[in-house]
């Protein structure tokens, strides 16, 4: 009996040793399930930062997008109606400079007309 109980020690010691092996091993992979949740945590923590200031960003290139695209709208106007300006004063200038001839012609004597006292032909 005595080597049966010298066998069963043996084996006695041999399975504590792998129970303490084991959970050995489990606690080094416990130690780094708690970081990875900890690194977890943190990224998690940097995407909320970051998708908020993305959100932030969004709206403020949106405002000024809009408030760029209302320029450009201001500026297409203004350049027509200033377009639309320089057209009818080239026209009024046209315009005069034929009036004014017009009137040169009229008030210039024909060749060989009686002048009227006034300077102007009868």
């Amino acid at each position: 009996m005595s080597m049966q109980g010298a066998a069963l020690q043996s084996y006695n010691n041999e399975l504590v040793k792998c129970i303490e092996e084991l959970c050995g091993k489990r606690d080094e992979i416990h130690k780094s399930i708690l970081q990875e949740e900890e690194e977890k945590q943190k990224l998690q923590n940097d995407i909320r930062v970051l998708t908020e200031r993305l959100a932030k960003v969004n709206e403020s290139l949106a405002k000024k997008m809009a408030s760029r695209n209302e320029f450009d709208k201001t500026i297409a106007e203004t350049e027509t109606a200033y377009m639309k300006i320089l057209e009818s004063s080239q026209t009024l200038l046209n315009v005069l400079k034929r009036e004014s001839q017009s009137l040169k012609e009229k008030s210039t004597p024909a060749p060989g007309a009686p002048l009227q006292r006034n300077g102007m032909p009868s």
